[in-house]
């Protein structure tokens, strides 16, 4: 019988890399953010909204909260690459916050909304995972 709790967990290669893949993904979901907040903040009138949508919301408002949150999102993807625990449990926060953001987004971007919000979860994933930063 062996003791499983001396040795070393095997780090699956999928894992790991989605962890470097969430990183890389989370700066640029931090721009993607950032940029489309900039936008909304610049000219509001620039996203169109669709009819009969239950969450009618200010795109300046909504313009902030994507600009801001997309520059937490871009520093946390850079700490990150340094394995910081504390990175990943923020990071899955943000990437929630994301998620969230992009859903009542989905009305002035449908297909892009969507999209960011399949990025998030796989970052959740990613950085969910227990074994990827354990010695």
């Amino acid at each position: 019988m062996t003791d499983t709790m001396t040795e070393p967990r095997e780090v699956s290669g999928w894992a790991a890399s989605g962890v470097v893949f969430a990183g890389t993904m989370m700066i640029m979901i931090g721009l993607f953010q950032f940029f489309q907040g900039l936008a909304a903040i610049i000219n509001d009138q620039f996203f169109v909204v669709t009819q009969n949508y239950a969450y009618s919301l200010d795109i300046t408002t909504w313009g902030w909260i994507h600009l801001l949150l997309g520059v937490v999102l871009m520093l946390c993807g850079v700490f990150l690459f340094t394995g910081n625990v504390i990175a990943r449990a923020v990071g899955i926060l943000l990437a929630a916050l994301t998620a969230v953001a992009n859903f009542f987004f989905i009305p002035y971007y449908p297909f892009w909304g969507l999209l960011m919000i399949a990025l998030a979860i796989y970052v959740i994933w990613s950085l969910s995972r227990s074994d990827v930063f354990e010695p």
